[in-house]
Parts: structure tokens; C-alpha cells; sequence
């Protein structure tokens, strides 16, 4: 069982394992003195189930370094916003620290408005993946594959709000509002589909402008054999 397990490890690209280690390295660090550890098992359990599922995963359905590096910057946000359950992330403590001034005075902001910046990422992010998928395995054509991605990213988003919902009425309780993370706004669920379906807008642009890169829809380079 271990030697299967690390032939599947190796049969993934260096530098996909490479993210893999350094987001298992981000996770951990996330929870060293956890500021909301009854909810930290919530925010963090899927992304360490994703990770521990990676290698197999990339083995069987094997994506371009490209593709695997959006995933990965998008959890490694996902897993910044999760240690302080999104609501709290200190960016203004931040600010101030480096130049004096923070970002919700500036901006007029009443909220916290990390969460609106990790749906425009999934948005941004993840519609290149989804994109090369529909190419390679679905046989669609770049145009397709992008409309694709774009509707996809519509229909997570909204599964993800319900999922969000349920799980929250069977596990968070009386914590649903901070585990949301929608700080009262009642359209808040709305808000997070729409930005994260702007996000996708803005990668189908740029990705559209960049007809004919390699790495859209092309698999990852093989390694070459160690000595």
C-alpha cells in the first residue's frame, strides 16, 4: 500500500508536489494558536481533504502546471481567510503596519471584505482549470471550454451558498453567521456569486486574448528520469 502510494506521489510533476507540500505547510501553520478552533475544523477539513486526495487525483485526471498553480494560490487564500473564519482577517492591523494607513479607511468600508476577494479569486482562478478539463477529456474547443468554465463557476458558486447553508444549519449552530462569514448582510450570498462570477468574466477576457498558449489544454511536461 505505502509503495502504490508513493508510486502515485511520484508519478505527479515536481513542481505540482512541490505545492502540494507547501500548501500542507500553509495549513499547518494556519492553526498554530487557532484564534476560532471550534470553527477551525469547518473552515479547514475539505482543503486537507483535497490535499491528502491531490496526488491521486492529478494522476488520474493530470492538469497543466498552470492550471494546478491557480488551484493552489486560490486554497492558499482560501486557507488564509479560514484561519481567521474570514470575517477577521486583519489586512487593516496589516496596512497600518506597513504604511500607516488601513485599507477600510480608504476605501469607506464598513466590512470585512476578505471573502468578496477569495470568491472573485475562485472566479479568476479556477476557470482556467476548469477550462483545459472541458478541452482535454470533454473535447471542447477553446471558446466552449471557456463558456463552460464560465457557467460552471456560476453553478459552484451557487452549490457552494447551499452547501454553505446546510452545513452551517447541521454543524455550526448558533455560529452560522461567523462561520458565513456574511457579517449581517442578508444579500450576502448573492454578492459572493455575482463577484465570483465577475472574476470568471475577467479570466475568460484575458485567457481569450491569449489564444494559442501551450499550456491552455496542453498536459504537463514529463519528467525526466533521475539518475
Amino acid at each position: 500500500m505505502i509503495s502504490g502510494a508513493v508510486a502515485v506521489w511520484n508519478a505527479v510533476p515536481l513542481e505540482q508536489r512541490r505545492m502540494i507540500l507547501l500548501l500542507v505547510g500553509a495549513i499547518a501553520i494556519a492553526n498554530i494558536a487557532q484564534p476560532y478552533p471550534d470553527l477551525a475544523p469547518l473552515q479547514h477539513g475539505p482543503t486537507v481533504a483535497l490535499v491528502l486526495a491531490a496526488p491521486w487525483v492529478l494522476r488520474r485526471w493530470p492538469l497543466s502546471t498552470a492550471a494546478v498553480a491557480c488551484i493552489w494560490i486560490f486554497l492558499l487564500l482560501h486557507t488564509l481567510g479560514a484561519r481567521w473564519i474570514y470575517s477577521y482577517v486583519p489586512y487593516d492591523d496589516w496596512a497600518r503596519a506597513i504604511s500607516g494607513h488601513d485599507v477600510s479607511s480608504l476605501l469607506g468600508a464598513t466590512r470585512n471584505f476578505y471573502d468578496r476577494i477569495v470568491h472573485f479569486a475562485f472566479g479568476a482562478l479556477l476557470t482556467l482549470p476548469i477550462s483545459e478539463s472541458a478541452q482535454r477529456r470533454g473535447g471542447l474547443r477553446k471558446g466552449w471550454s471557456l463558456a463552460f468554465a464560465f457557467a460552471a463557476i456560476g453553478l459552484g458558486s451557487a452549490l457552494y451558498e447551499i452547501f454553505e447553508w446546510l452545513l452551517t444549519i447541521l454543524a455550526a449552530g448558533d455560529t452560522a453567521d461567523y462561520y458565513n462569514g456574511q457579517q449581517g448582510d442578508i444579500w450576502d450570498a448573492q454578492k459572493d456569486m455575482a463577484v465570483a462570477q465577475l472574476g470568471s468574466a475577467v479570466a475568460v477576457i484575458v485567457l481569450l486574448r491569449r489564444r494559442g498558449q501551450a499550456h491552455i489544454g496542453s498536459p504537463p511536461a514529463p519528467e525526466k528520469d533521475q539518475p
